[in-house]
């Protein structure tokens, strides 16, 4: 089962601490600069995310949120 990390660009801030955390290395920095100017984290590996909610948890600036991706068809 795949999740989706929404991650709010104008609060991240890019510091990697979310990806640091990661045990399943969902979570890259992005090549792609916010309005803000920053680098922010993006979901680079869905599929490899276990909702553990580190990233969520670690994040200072509170971007990060997960939720079941409703286009996956639910194996239970």
């Amino acid at each position: 089962m795949a999740f989706k990390h929404i991650i709010d660009t104008v609060r991240c801030k890019g510091c990697g601490l979310c990806i640091t955390v990661c045990p399943k290395e969902v979570l890259e920095i992005s090549d792609k600069i916010s309005t803000k100017g920053y680098f922010p984290a993006y979901q680079a590996h869905p599929e490899n995310c276990i909702f553990c909610t580190a990233c969520c948890i670690m994040c200072p600036d509170v971007a990060i949120s997960i939720e079941k991706n409703d286009d996956e068809p639910d194996k239970t």
